[in-house]
């Protein structure tokens, strides 16, 4: 069976698929690949089906060795890509010879790559789903230095990327020099613990995204949030995209690894669509919410 090493696993890198949707009622988290549209474009590239599972950098990249011949497409955040000391290029299918290595570095745009390989890595499923979980340890487990990892047997042949029909671009979090990212947000079930001043404060200021961020949940820093009601509620139900707020009234946008449940009031939720740009936010990157109603 082909396989790929793992020489350098960065900072955090997990292999990660479409996640496993639909086990909320039994605490299990949906996990998944952070920047879905940058996931599903890398397997695009090398031939796989959009859930195929991928390896999920975060901020410095991967060193992997191919272990057979086999066709590899980074996607997601820009980082510099070398094919054996050779540049190789971004949103492309690039062919690695076997014993040849494949470098993503430290990401200048973004923070997590999606690295595809040709028949897709072929860990165990769990729960339908081949994605770790960090919150829940479900999946396999965040990758070492040395890691080998199996691959399936290739599908469709490369594609180049204008065969896809969404438009390539790059992830910008701070696309004017500098200037805030704006988020969509809807308004959130607990509209009755904040008063309106609240949603003044939170969409007519700009927040600056915490180091402390990570594949639970992107942390902010700036005006808190006052609340009318009690700091905490009885836990409920929590939906990709939430923002609670907790007692510090700092708002938590959730990602993949959220938790099920929460015990802190949502003020709004960020639609789907949008999470990829919230999950390519590096620390220090400021953003905007502006209200939606649909």
């Amino acid at each position: 069976m082909t396989a790929i090493q793992i020489v350098r696993a960065g900072a955090l890198t997990t292999v990660q698929d479409l996640g496993r949707p639909g086990y909320a009622h039994l605490g299990v988290p949906r996990s998944g690949a952070l920047d879905q549209a940058a996931h599903r474009l890398a397997n695009h590239l090398v031939g796989n089906e959009p859930g195929a599972a991928t390896l999920e950098t975060t901020l410095t990249g991967v060193t992997v060795r191919a272990l057979e011949p086999v066709v590899v497409a980074v996607c997601g955040a820009v980082a510099p890509i070398r094919r054996d000391g050779h540049p190789a290029p971004w949103a492309a299918p690039i062919a690695l010879n076997a014993g040849e290595t494949l470098d993503i570095g430290s990401a200048t745009q973004g923070v997590h790559n999606y690295v595809a390989f040709a028949g897709a890595i072929a860990v165990p499923p769990v729960l339908g789903s081949r994605s770790t979980d960090l919150l829940s340890g479900l999946g396999p487990q965040r990758l070492r230095d040395g890691d080998i990892l199996p691959l399936g047997n290739p599908g469709s042949p490369p594609h180049p990327a204008d065969t896809y029909p969404v438009t390539v671009t790059a992830p910008d979090p701070e696309p004017n020099h500098g200037s805030a990212f704006e988020l969509p947000i809807l308004p959130g079930p607990r509209a009755e613990h904040f008063p309106d001043l609240a949603w003044q404060v939170l969409t007519g200021n700009e927040y600056t995204v915490s180091q402390h961020s990570n594949r639970v949940a992107l942390r902010l820093e700036g005006p808190p949030l006052r609340r009318t009601g009690p700091d905490t509620i009885p836990s409920e139900g929590a939906v990709l995209g939430a923002i609670q707020v907790p007692a510090d009234g700092l708002p938590i946008v959730f990602l993949a690894d959220h938790p099920p449940t929460g015990g802190y009031p949502v003020i709004a939720v960020v639609p789907v669509a949008a999470l990829g740009l919230a999950a390519q936010a590096p620390p220090g990157a400021r953003l905007r919410f502006r209200r939606v109603e649909h």
